[in-house]
């Protein structure tokens, strides 16, 4: 068996993995990449390998950079399926049309304000190649629910664990017969937190697990509870109120705006913060929460003590409004304060909240709230990393507006939950450690040393290949 690293290696986007043995090619996800524009397209209009040569893919979940370049894949002659959890099938199909209008309407915005001499950018994908690659879905439920494997050919078999990230999300365990033995491996993709809103903690994986590929995003530090969140969150709220300004937050449509919405509703039901108009400016994120109702067996016993017996949507409330259509996403630029915009991308690459940012950011009024993990070179990033100028659409704005960060609210794991979950793998044999910068997986990679001498543990690079 041989491991390929892809993507998402020292670096936490374009998650692609290619296990090959006996012949046999299965690619676990098929992500997109985000970060510097030019680099960016480059990784995501080609594959590190021939698209006919896969025979199966296996996708942990459905944000963009685990689910991003599945329409190349299909459009260079994938023909085989694509085996994921019912939700992420369903969730999958809007992300991928999503991010192909955002390229549609990127290119037509920058084209219509190219100089004479520069050459027009085109999508790298369309919503046509998007339905193509719905075909070739295969939606698999977690072995909690069917206790049944998903045989991939005679070798090959697999099972779904709940990651407990994102809705729908997976870890996936693989069992490999080889000529001599049977090889064993975990992928966890990106795993949740334990005790994170709405969905349950991940699960364990019962079965021997020799390999072990992991991700460790905040292999390097712990999070405060997400009461500290809440609280700081409150008082971000609160003050802005005052000042009448405007909070804008970069969100992803899946999990971390449906968690920001379930906590201001907690919020608002305990009267720990005033009534202020809240907006959801993102078409996806509507069509994403639609979805949630459909799996409410995936839900913790929170949402039960919260809003459940109650028979409540933690997702609805009345001054919270769904934007759909531009005009009304623009007419947000000339209501006053206070008010909230949540809005995606959640590291400012592309979608509606770029022209929130352009529009606010130099309103010291107003605060940019980033509620998760901002990937290297992103512009999320540099707007955390208290950069100014900035530049949007190729102009350049001053951050004036405050920044603030609650990480709390990262669908993660951190470093405890990781060392907390590899503990309990029986016979381990060796680590990967992926989705995620070198300096966090550096920090994990030492610790777990220290707790496992013997084990070995690599931080593989983009592109390296190991023998198992």
């Amino acid at each position: 068996m041989k491991i390929n690293f892809l993507g998402a290696a020292q670096n936490v986007t374009g998650s692609k993995h290619l296990i090959q043995t006996q012949g046999f090619n299965l690619l676990l996800d098929c992500g997109f990449y985000q970060g510097k524009r030019d680099e960016s397209n480059k990784l995501n209009s080609t594959l590190p390998f021939e698209a006919k040569d896969i025979n199966a893919v296996i996708l942990s979940h459905a944000h963009l950079d685990h689910c991003g370049t599945l329409p190349i894949l299909v459009k260079n002659g994938y023909k085989g399926k694509i085996y994921c959890t019912g939700a992420t099938a369903e969730i999958a199909k809007y992300i991928l049309l999503d991010s192909a209008g955002i390229q549609q309407q990127d290119c037509e915005y920058i084209n219509s304000h190219l100089e004479e001499e520069q050459e027009p950018i085109v999508p790298i994908y369309t919503a046509e190649d998007v339905n193509k690659v719905v075909e070739h879905f295969q939606p698999i439920e977690y072995f909690r629910e069917s206790n049944q494997w998903t045989e991939l050919n005679e070798n090959i078999r697999f099972k779904f664990y709940d990651a407990g990230h994102i809705l729908g999300s997976a870890i996936t365990f693989i069992e490999i017969k080889e000529p001599d033995g049977i090889k064993t491996l975990t992928f966890t993709g990106d795993m949740g937190r334990e005790n994170s809103p709405i969905l349950r903690s991940p699960e364990y994986v019962a079965e021997n697990t020799q390999t072990l590929i992991t991700e460790c995003t905040y292999g390097d530090s712990l999070h405060q509870p997400l009461s500290n969140a809440t609280s700081d969150f409150r008082n971000v709220i609160n003050t802005v109120i005052k000042t009448k300004g405007k909070i804008i937050i970069p969100a992803f449509s899946l999990g971390r705006t449906q968690d920001i919405i379930y906590t201001l509703h907690k919020l608002l039901d305990n009267k720990a913060i005033p009534s202020l108009p809240i907006y959801v400016d993102s078409p996806l994120a509507e069509n994403i929460t639609e979805i949630f109702p459909k799996y409410i067996k995936d839900y913790d016993s929170d949402f039960w003590k919260d809003f459940g017996k109650r028979g409540d949507s933690p997702f609805f409330l009345k001054n919270l409004t769904y934007v759909r259509s531009t005009e009304q996403s623009k007419a947000l630029n000339n209501k006053p304060g206070p008010m909230m915009i949540i809005s995606a991308s959640g590291m400012c690459e592309g979608g509606r909240v770029l022209h929130h940012l352009k529009n606010n950011i130099e309103n010291p009024q107003n605060v940019i709230l980033m509620a998760g993990f901002q990937a290297e070179n992103t512009l999320g990033r540099k707007i955390q990393d208290g950069i100014s100028p900035i530049k949007i659409y190729n102009k350049f704005y001053n951050v004036r507006a405050q920044v603030k960060t609650l990480k709390e609210f990262s669908a993660h794991a951190d470093q405890g939950d990781l060392m907390s979950y590899i503990s309990q793998l029986k016979n381990l044999e060796r680590i990967f450690l992926v989705h995620t910068e070198l300096r966090q997986s550096t920090v994990f990679k030492e610790l777990l040393q220290k707790t496992y001498p013997s084990l070995p543990i690599e931080i593989p690079t983009m592109g390296q290949s190991f023998e198992m």
